[in-house]
């Protein structure tokens, strides 16, 4: 096929599209390399979006592509994806060559990210310079709106936007695993384009124009209306995208891997949910932003856009994360670090006013301000989401241990690990700076943590692995201070900085003072301090100090519920051994209830043996690690410990929960929902419908209930009305129906809702259950009995008439004393 290189362009895409359905993934790639290697730019240029398409899923999820998700090592087609997809494979090398002749592509604006998306509907200019000067208007008019991207830009999106797109894919697919195709290439493009040594490679492709460089920057092609657009000043701070001529190698392929941090974070974090448009597009949101405004308008030359302005922006639909995004999501994060901590220890003490572009590398640069300006905003709202509106299962350590990844920074210096435990090992002070830039991320975060805690189910030892993983990081020894001391910056008076600082605060994402050498420099803790905090809180926020009367208080609630917890896991263990002990061989005889209604409700399987010696030991470590953070008095915590013990005794957690009468009857209170969930109180429920209709038991034969079953209904059905003339008479055979065709005890059971009446009434009219006889141990009772018969010289049918009469009598005896035998 590449060998006819006259061919025309739309025979070569028809070919294309004809080979998907009858060549093997190896063949297409071995043709797409030879198409790749011998046509010109100008035939690749209309495959190209088709082939992005086909190998990464449509933007609309209805084309799977590749399945790089759910594509394993194990796979067969695995290494051919790899080796096509590598940074300096196949696939790239026709990026590079399209990048050289500068073709564009196009992506709908609805695909954008929300809040980019609803900034350009609404004409205010995106605070991302990535889609500055992009915009495309089609002649049918605003609502196909396009965004022009360039090749390595066009890539790179539909790479990224591959992990968010809903599709469809076969049966027996999962999702969230880290050996997939996909998780394994986001890391190759993150140690390939930023790199934590040496420069980034050069490209090893190039035509006859040489070597490909930056793309220029162009003309804007529209004029944003009204007002909210950000001044022209601040967009020539993305630097990276104008290399000079005479510049070092590298200026000239940096801005790849700025341009992929870009569209990973804008694609993977640029999302606000519906709770979080209508909290930001308030009536005192929108008030306090007019006003800002107002008085910037009435100032001369003052380039600054809004504090935070950048969350302003955000979209109308609904934002549920996956388990697999968070996990990319934190691969991202630990790499970031990586790479940032792998600046020269001579660049990062030397001051930012000293900087100059002649003598450090633009990588090096980059490097520098990487993570506060690219990542932290966008990051903090993401987890701030995830936060609040994550089950409260197990899947949340994926988001856990992001938080985590990103508030510990100097676990990824590339150093030799410290031959101290964990928990002796000290922060070095050269992190007090990063603490108190990311406040928020340590104080808020760990506040919504607390509010989720308090909720959550700490029996399950999963669970518990999540507090106890929490309060050991906080735990580092000098990370208390360090926040503690980041706080008092911030409660510092406003009028300090009147002396220091007279006019506004610039945001990360909005330039700032981090990376343009134009901008004044910052030297000042307490500015940056409260520059962080406004940028992602807005000037009126409400800060509550992490080591304040009211977040004590919430943690003193914590250590409340994990003293419970402790003594649930603890009944649960112990009744579990009674369990074990009573469900012997001799059980099985009839000496031990088979009834699952007996189990203890609230215990989950993971949850006895090892489990629970975990469960003891991480909550264990976890209040030890609290009362080290918030410096408790272990006299106090004893005691208090103590006072729970003697009030939460095995007599109350018979009782039923906390509860107020309601309208429509009983409603759980906070503290009922507590004590449900760590097992200290629970109500009664007991099966109310049909006996012979219960779930089939594992010590039941299934054929046999499902026949027995049959045989009863259709008696009950034929004899239903004699049954029931039977049970009503008020003479002996009256009471001795009654006693074998209704359960007496169903009436007095339970009190009945108002759902459940009608049908337990129904249940307790007149009929015969023959599912007992289903029970393996019925069964092996009615073999002894009849080999016992047969060692006494009884026939079958005498043994059978003896066991009938035998049952009668008993039935007798019940019937006339039954009564006499309850009262006692």
């Amino acid at each position: 096929m590449a060998a006819q290189t006259l061919q025309q362009p739309s025979f070569l895409l028809a070919n294309l599209k004809a080979d998907t359905t009858t060549k093997p993934l190896l063949q297409r790639c071995q043709d797409l390399v030879k198409i790749i290697d011998e046509y010109p730019a100008k035939e690749l240029h209309l495959i190209f979006p088709w082939l992005v398409e086909s190998v990464f899923g449509s933007l609309d999820g209805i084309i799977a592509g590749w399945n790089l998700r759910f594509l394993h090592s194990r796979s067969n087609e695995y290494n051919i994806v790899m080796d096509f997809l590598h940074p300096s494979g196949p696939m790239m090398k026709l990026v590079y060559k399209l990048q050289a002749e500068e073709y564009k592509y196009e992506i709908p604006v609805n695909y954008l990210p929300g809040p980019v998306k609803a900034c350009i509907q609404e004409g205010v200019l995106p605070d991302c310079p990535l889609f500055h000067n992009k915009l495309q208007f089609p002649l049918s008019g605003l609502l196909t709106l396009n965004i022009a991207l360039n090749p390595f830009e066009y890539f790179m999106y539909s790479f990224a936007y591959c992990l968010i797109t809903p599709k469809n894919y076969p049966q027996g697919h999962h999702g969230s695993s880290t050996d997939s195709a996909y998780f394994v290439l986001v890391d190759t493009y993150l140690k390939y384009f930023l790199p934590s040594e040496g420069n980034v490679p050069l490209s090893p492709f190039s035509d006859s124009r040489g070597s490909v460089t930056a793309p220029s920057p162009r003309a804007s092609t529209v004029s944003f209306a009204g007002y909210g657009v950000h001044s022209p000043s601040l967009l020539k701070h993305h630097i990276f995208h104008q290399p000079s001529v005479n510049a070092e190698p590298s200026a000239q392929e940096i801005w790849r891997s700025e341009t992929l941090l870009q569209m990973f974070v804008e694609v993977w974090l640029h999302h606000y949910s519906l709770e979080m448009y209508q909290k930001l597009q308030s009536p005192q949101v929108k008030l306090a932003l007019l006003q800002y405004r107002l008085s910037m308008s009435s100032m001369p030359c003052q380039p600054y856009a809004p504090p935070g302005s950048g969350t302003l922006h955000t979209y109308q639909e609904p934002f549920s994360p996956t388990e697999e995004h968070v996990l990319v999501v934190r691969l991202l994060v630990k790499h970031l670090h990586a790479f940032s901590n792998s600046l020269k220890p001579e660049q990062l003490s030397s001051s930012p006013s000293a900087h100059s572009h002649t003598h450090t590398s633009p990588l090096e640069e980059f490097k520098r301000v990487v993570v506060q300006r690219f990542v932290q905003q966008k990051l903090y709202l993401f987890l701030q989401h995830c936060f609040g509106h994550w089950p409260l299962d197990a899947s949340f350590r994926a988001v856990l241990e992001t938080w985590l990844s990103y508030i510990q920074p100097w676990r990824y210096t590339g150093e030799k690990p410290n031959p101290q435990p964990d928990q002796n090992r000290t922060v070095p002070d050269k992190w007090e700076t990063f603490v108190q830039e990311n406040l928020l991320m340590y104080t808020k975060l760990f506040q919504v943590f607390l509010n989720r805690a308090v909720r959550t189910d700490l029996v399950n030892a999963k669970n518990a692995l999540m507090v106890f993983r929490v309060a050991k990081v906080f735990a580092q020894p000098n990370l208390a201070e360090m926040v503690q001391k980041g706080e008092q910056l911030f409660l510092e008076p406003e009028h300090v900085l009147h002396h220091r600082q007279p006019r506004g605060y610039l945001t990360p994402s909005q330039g700032g003072s981090y990376l343009s050498s134009r901008q004044r420099v910052v030297t000042d803790m307490v500015f940056k301090v409260k520059s962080h905090v406004y940028a992602l809180e807005g000037q009126d926020c409400q800060y509550k100090q992490m080591f304040g009367t009211e977040i004590r208080g919430a943690v003193m609630k914590l250590i409340q519920i994990i003293a419970q917890a402790r003594q649930t896991a603890k009944r649960i263990s112990d009744q579990s051994g009674e369990v074990a002990a009573n469900n012997s061989f001799l059980s099985w005889f009839g000496f031990g209830s088979p009834d699952l209604n007996n189990t203890f409700h609230g215990a989950e399987p993971e949850e006895s043996g090892e489990c629970l010696k975990k469960t003891h030991e991480f909550l264990d470590r976890a209040l030890e690690n609290l009362c080290q953070i918030f410096k408790l008095n272990q006299g106090q915590l004893n005691q208090l410990i103590s006072n729970l013990g003697s009030s939460e005794d095995d007599g109350n957690s018979k009782q039923l929960p906390d509860c107020i009468q309601g309208e429509n009857g009983l409603v759980l209170t906070d503290l009922g929902r507590r004590q449900i969930i760590n097992g200290l109180r629970r109500f009664d429920i007991q099966y109310q419908g049909d006996p012979d209709l219960q779930p089939i038991r594992s010590y039941e034969n299934a054929l046999l209930v499902r026949l027995l079953y049959r045989i009863s209904s259709l008696v009950n059905e034929r004899f239903a009305g004699h049954m029931n003339t039977l049970c009503s008479r008020p003479d002996f055979l009256g009471r001795l129906g009654r006693h074998y065709l209704t359960d007496p005890g169903v009436s007095t059971q339970l009190r009945p809702s108002p759902r459940t009446r009608l049908r337990t009434e129904s249940s307790r009219e007149p009929r015969l259950s023959l599912r007992v006889l289903a029970s393996y141990r019925t069964i092996l009772l009615l073999l002894l009995f009849y080999v016992f018969g047969a060692f006494l010289s009884l026939g079958p049918f005498s043994s059978t008439m003896l066991l009938l009469a035998g049952g009668f009598l008993y039935g007798l005896f019940m019937m006339l004393f039954g009564d006499k035998l309850k009262t006692h």
